[in-house]
């Protein structure tokens, strides 16, 4: 198994991870009833996709 030849410092390893990030999903308006949804997918609210109601919308 292959050995580092040096230790790397915590600040090398720290500005490593500054790229580490978790990024906030798109999140656009649906057509049909302005709920926030993700994009190119079914509302759930609604059950709508690009005007043409996929689903029935969930009564739970």
């Amino acid at each position: 198994m292959a050995v580092p030849k040096r230790r790397h410092s915590p600040t090398r390893g720290r500005k490593r991870r500054t790229h580490w990030k978790l990024r906030k999903p798109g999140v656009s308006a649906c057509s049909h009833c302005s709920s926030p949804k993700i994009p190119h997918r079914i509302c759930p609210t609604c059950g709508f996709y690009d005007g043409e109601e996929i689903r029935m919308p969930s009564t739970e």
